[in-house]
């Protein structure tokens, strides 16, 4: 990106070429999301709705959260609440590219029906290049395939146009400032959400627990942030895995599922390292998880493993 105002100007040009009717654009309430909505609004008005999907796989508060943050953001939208469609899509599904596919799928066929109800033709997206190469772009290898991208089901009705697709998260970072989106630095949240933290299958009892989970590290995170005792990450969550670990209430033996936590430093998301943190921020994390979640979570594990060889998210 040479520079944001020439960016914006050249965005707003092609997104009026290339939308001459009316457009859905997906905001998850990520950055990424946002800039493209916002650059839509700029360039067609209302000739596009910007939706936001309550798939009942967010983040504790993640509705208020980010309905506040569009408001400030000077963005129109609207909620839509698809939880049982969602959970539906993701019955008895364990594998992490078939969970991604479910859910590209399950948006693509919401925003069908909404485009449908709106007369719109085009479904605008907050793609950027790590998205479209970890996905197997450009004949790379998939590491992973991203719901917006290697996730869309081949019958596809809707034109998509992706106005951020050559830009690097850092770049986006930018760009927000430049439109004076506020918070800037928000932390990245995947499009899938709780869905590919809960490794494994996915239930609306174990979805639940996750949520408890990322609440409890990004509350801790943030108040070591603001006591200064780390800097900030570029992610901080848990991932609730599927594995039965032994553990201890009052004199008798239980068996429940782990948590594993993940704080890494980022510039771009291409590459990640694991943060070295304060032993007592982590015995916090996990007394606060194991006392919240008692009898299904009996252990919690710090993920040192750096990007790569590992993805940030698990699944």
């Amino acid at each position: 990106m040479r520079d944001a105002e020439t960016f914006r100007v050249e965005a707003i040009r092609r997104l009026r070429a290339d939308v001459p009717g009316r457009a859905i654009v997906a905001a998850s309430g990520g950055i990424d999301s946002t800039v493209a909505a916002l650059l839509v609004q700029e360039a067609i008005g209302d000739r596009a709705r910007a939706l936001f999907v309550d798939t009942g796989l967010l983040r504790q508060g993640e509705v208020e959260r980010v309905g506040a943050f569009f408001r400030a953001s000077r963005l129109s939208f609207e909620v839509l609440s698809a939880e049982d469609r969602f959970l539906s899509a993701l019955h008895d599904v364990t594998d992490p590219e078939e969970k991604r596919r479910r859910i590209g799928t399950a948006f693509v066929r919401l925003f069908e029906e909404e485009a449908a109800r709106s007369g719109a033709d085009t479904l605008i997206q907050g793609t950027i290049a790590p998205d479209w190469i970890e996905s197997g772009g450009q004949l790379r290898d998939t590491i992973k395939t991203h719901h917006n991208v290697g996730g869309l089901p081949a019958d596809l009705t809707l034109k998509i146009v992706e106005p951020l697709r050559d830009l690097y998260k850092d770049e986006v970072r930018q760009l927000a400032h430049h439109l004076k989106v506020p918070e800037p630095e928000r932390q990245p949240f995947p499009g899938p959400g709780l869905a590919v933290r809960v490794a494994g299958p996915v239930s609306r009892e174990r979805v639940a627990r996750a949520r408890v989970a990322n609440a409890i590290v990004e509350e801790e995170v943030e108040r070591a942030i603001a006591r200064s005792q780390i800097p900030r990450p570029w992610q901080y969550f848990a991932v609730l895995l599927p594995v039965a670990t032994v553990g201890v209430m009052g004199d008798n033996r239980v068996a429940g599922e782990a948590v594993s936590v993940r704080i890494v430093e980022s510039v771009d998301a291409m590459t990640a390292t694991a943060m070295a943190v304060p032993p007592e921020l982590l015995r916090t994390i996990a007394e606060r998880i194991t006392r919240a979640l008692f009898g299904t979570v009996t252990r919690v594990l710090y993920d040192v493993t750096d990007k790569p060889p590992a993805t940030i998210e698990w699944e």
